[in-house]
């Protein structure tokens, strides 16, 4: 009898300390989803700008861009 409630016990140990590993390897993966987030988000706002720059690049905007300005005058 005695040999099976230390059997017990040592599976109610385990079982308690892999229920924490696996509740903190899931708070870890959930805190780098939200920085992946962030990241992701910044990406896009460079990206958005970088096609914007690149828009002024585009020798028929900067022709109009031209004609504009001496066409208000």
């Amino acid at each position: 009898m005695q040999e099976m409630q230390t059997i017990v016990t040592l599976l109610t140990v385990i079982v308690t300390l892999l229920s924490l590993v696996t509740m903190t390897l899931l708070g870890v993966m959930i805190a780098l989803l939200v920085k992946l987030r962030k990241v992701a988000k910044k990406v896009d706002d460079v990206t958005s700008n970088i096609v914007r720059v690149t828009e002024w690049f585009s020798p028929t905007k900067i022709i109009s861009s031209i004609a504009d300005l001496f066409s208000k005058k």
